[in-house]
């Protein structure tokens, strides 16, 4: 039996692309959400956290088990060479879980994989198609601003450790623009149909 094709879904912060994500969910997709599963396996999966232990300390984990997140943000904070060793860490990790998970998936046209940095950490090259969603900068650092509480400055911090929208744009085979004047829904649904056409060839 085929899998189905594999669908990347990324944006930079503040796009919407978690909206989006809900959309395809309410269509009967399965999105696989790369954030969401990577904090439970920081909490869960003991290969992952043997790593994180050798890497940072004991302190890495509280005396119930759980992920010290106060002090890992504080080691990361700062220090792109730090976000980096995590991130090689993490990743291979949340691969290891999403290639679990595809496997298990059949009858559904495509399933997505949702992740901020999909471009970032060159996975979209094992997509058969990339969904960007996007928005004007503006957009997106009041969204984080509002959404998360935090100054500017912050926001925008975040945003350069990401790469520019222009870049993105020019590898995507679909581009959802989230600017409050086009229905999100609407393109939703426009590239949900397209990708029901996908097929993989049998091997």
């Amino acid at each position: 039996m085929n899998n189905p094709p594999r669908i990347g879904l990324t944006g930079g912060i503040g796009s919407g692309k978690t909206t989006c994500a809900q959309i395809f969910m309410e269509l009967g997709i399965p999105v696989y959400s790369s954030d969401d599963r990577a904090k439970q396996l920081m909490n869960t999966d003991p290969i992952l956290k043997s790593s994180l232990i050798g890497a940072f300390g004991f302190e890495t984990y509280l005396s119930d088990g759980t992920l010290n997140r106060e002090f890992l943000s504080k080691i990361v904070f700062g220090d792109p060479e730090k976000v980096k060793q995590i991130n090689a860490i993490v990743h291979p990790a949340v691969r290891r879980d999403f290639e679990s998970w595809a496997k298990k998936k059949h009858s559904v046209p495509y399933i997505l994989q949702e992740s901020a940095l999909l471009f970032e950490i060159g996975s979209h090259t094992v997509f058969d198609k990339m969904i960007l969603v996007d928005a004007p900068i503006d957009l997106r650092v009041a969204r984080v601003m509002r959404r998360d509480n935090v100054p500017k400055k912050a926001v925008v911090a975040r945003m350069s450790k990401q790469w520019s929208s222009e870049k993105k744009r020019a590898l995507a085979h679909y581009i959802i623009e989230n600017d409050g004047h086009r229905g999100l829904i609407k393109q939703v649904i426009n590239i949900h149909l397209e990708l029901q056409e996908l097929r993989i060839p049998t091997h």
